[in-house]
């Protein structure tokens, strides 16, 4: 056998073996599973990689990193939650990175990113391939499949190592998987191979040989690779027989070369125990990991004052404001990919956003079927290769679907990998109401997405021109970022004259809250954004005539919120109404209005808010007027926040 290759096993398994001791002695934070008795899995693997290959891990991925990285010292340091580990204590034992290795512990979700660093690399040109391993449990989940047809389709190479432990944590293979592994691939056109962790020599054969296919057709493949847990799945929860986990312990192959108690094999385990000993005193020493803290009382006297400036553009369509921002980034950046259903012409996307772009920038312009998880999942493996996509969502009510990869995948990789990694990833989606598509097509579902650290979200509107919000964000997108672009605006045109008696500007930042607002007093701040300013402006033309003088603002970015331009307006005007079109618990209303009391540092205020009527939106045109705000309800709600 390789001595090389064996030392390597060894390393992982006194490493992890090293691990659960630590564990028992409370010298580590969460969890760790193992891959004791999978080791071979790895290192055949790694072997058969080279230098800017990419591997994305799961969350028994220890072997894996080790037989990539042979980085002891960080993975030890990570666990036990120091500040020298390979992601700074942030990640753990389950979010690893480090020289193109990426781990994270939700089941599935990892296949798809590991399909867009493929596809980085299919773009790129060369040899390099991506990997990715799963278990056989994963393969219960439906965006592993949305995946291996994308990757088939668009001849992706991807390797997709399938560890076949027989196990879903404590549920057998048996009792949740249909058909075969292997079955599986052949659906979608995807070749499969076999191997076994008992014959290491053939394993690493095969490996190498999948490798090498990957390579050479620049297809995806699947690696099945048959082998036993001999640990829990996550320390100590174990409910297998006893007597089976026995049996496969004595097959085991480092099992069996440590049971011949050989000089070399002494020798090779006294050098790898040193070298535990050492990274495990020196982690000790270091200090534990530590986040800033981001909370801070604002005080009236430390919140800023806003710095406003007059808006001017030209008046153009909506639609056509944001396809021509995006045919200049595309021209200006060729890292900008598009991806959505539909979006290539002749279709060029459900509201025609992306008309004529498939017909100036080809393939960058690519169709997806509908798999939004896949989608979104593909963008945030290209944006970690160093790609700049944007993703369309049909509707926003689809986007819930790709929520595991925003929230799970793309919000969190950049922090919990220390800062090693950036997404650039931007999804748009059209949402909205008050085109009687019906209780599935017409909500306004961002809120469930705002408040995800590491993320932002704008909504587009007339007052700031969506052609500017679009050429800021695509020069200089540093996060994954979602943007509202609500269905009505579409074919309004945008607008910076302001109404006749007020004035119309802009407070000092990227995305900025745009204000329209009448000389002299006001009575009354009203705050909305998106495709009901126009709505809202015909309310406060409306309340002027009832000599109401109202303080419009328009939020552009709605995540990270600033509250200080409307925090400066609600402590002139001790009133706020907020109007929005999606459902009012827990909304961007309940959060303003929250955050002016606690930390707006302006005293007490009167607030009010409008939303949607709390049931599913009607298709009817008269029901869905009542369910969704209008002028005459937002007219009402201002009087009666006034009217003593």
């Amino acid at each position: 056998m390789n001595q090389r290759l064996l030392a390597k096993a060894l390393t992982i398994r006194r490493t992890e073996e090293r691990l659960l001791k630590l564990f028992a002695k409370g010298k580590l934070f969460g969890t760790v599973h193992t891959c004791i008795g999978q080791e071979w899995t790895g290192v055949a693997v790694m072997e058969a990689l080279k230098p800017g290959d990419f591997i994305f891990s799961n969350h028994r991925g220890h072997g894996h990193f080790l037989a990539w990285t042979d980085d002891v010292e960080g993975l030890i340091a990570e666990i036990m939650g120091r500040s020298t580990g390979v992601c700074g204590g942030r990640g753990g034992s389950q979010h690893l990175c480090r020289d193109g290795f990426f781990a994270n512990g939700v089941q599935g979700g990892t296949v798809p990113v590991a399909a867009g660093l493929a596809m980085a690399r299919r773009l790129e040109g060369g040899s390099n391939i991506a990997t990715v391993f799963i278990g056989d449990g994963t393969l219960g989940q439906g965006v592993v499949y949305e995946t291996l047809n994308i990757a088939a389709k668009w001849s992706l190479p991807l390797l997709i190592v399938v560890e076949d432990n027989g196990m879903a944590q404590s549920t057998p293979q048996a009792d949740t998987l249909a058909g075969t592994i292997k079955g599986r691939a052949y659906a979608f056109g995807i070749d499969a191979r076999y191997a076994d962790t008992w014959n290491p020599e053939n394993l690493i054969e095969r490996a190498s040989e999948a490798v090498r296919l990957v390579r050479r057709t620049r297809r995806p493949l699947l690696l099945q690779v048959k082998t036993y847990r001999l640990s829990a799945h996550s320390k100590g929860d174990d409910n297998r027989d006893p007597e089976e986990v026995s049996a496969f312990a004595r097959a085991d192959p480092l099992n069996q070369i440590l049971a011949e108690d050989s000089p070399e094999s002494r020798k090779l385990l006294a050098a790898i125990d040193r070298r535990l000993d050492k990274a495990v005193e020196r982690a000790s020493a270091a200090p534990f990991a530590t986040i800033a803290e981001n909370r801070q009382e604002v005080r009236p006297e430390t919140l800023p004052c806003p710095s406003w400036s007059p808006v001017t553009f030209d008046s153009r369509r909506v639609v056509d404001a944001i396809r021509d921002a995006l045919s200049e980034a595309m021209s200006r950046d060729a890292r900008i990919i598009l991806l959505g259903e539909d979006i290539r012409d002749p279709c060029g996307g459900a509201f025609k956003v992306t008309a004529g772009l498939s017909e100036n920038f080809g393939d960058r312009v690519r169709n997806t079927p509908i798999s939004e998880a896949a989608m979104v999942g593909i963008a945030s493996g290209l944006a970690l290769a160093g790609w700049r996509p944007a993703v369309e969502i049909m509707f926003g009510d689809f986007l819930m679907l790709a929520a595991d990869q925003i929230i799970n995948h793309a919000a969190k990789f950049s922090w919990m990998y220390n800062d090693q990694v950036e997404v650039p990833i931007v999804i748009r989606t059209p949402m909205g109401g008050y085109r009687g598509y019906g209780p599935t097509h017409s909500q306004c579902l961002e809120k469930h997405l705002l408040g995800l650290p590491g993320t932002r979200v704008l909504a587009v509107h007339k007052r700031w021109c969506p052609a500017q919000m679009y050429r800021t964000l695509l020069a200089g997108c540093d996060r994954p970022t979602l943007v509202i672009e609500n269905k009505l605006l579409y074919g309004q045109r945008t607008d910076s004259c302001p109404p006749p008696g007020c004035e119309l500007t802009a407070a000092d930042a990227p995305f900025p809250t745009i204000r329209i607002a009448p000389a002299g007093e006001r009575q009354l701040t009203i705050v909305t954004y998106g495709g009901l300013v126009s709505a809202v402006e015909s309310a406060i033309a409306n309340l002027a005539d009832e000599d109401l003088a109202c303080d419009l603002l328009i939020p552009t970015q709605l995540y990270p919120l600033d509250i200080a331009p409307i925090a400066e307006s609600v402590a002139q005007t001790r009133r706020l109404l907020v109007v929005e079109e999606g459902q009012g618990f827990a909304g961007f209303g309940s959060e303003l209005i929250a955050r002016l009391a606690s930390d707006g540092g302006i005293g007490s205020f009167h607030a009010g808010r409008i939303c949607a009527a709390a049931c599913p939106i009607p298709a009817a045109k008269p029901a869905e007027r009542t369910a969704l705000p209008g002028i005459e309800t937002v007219t009402r709600a201002a009087i009666r926040l006034v009217t003593p």
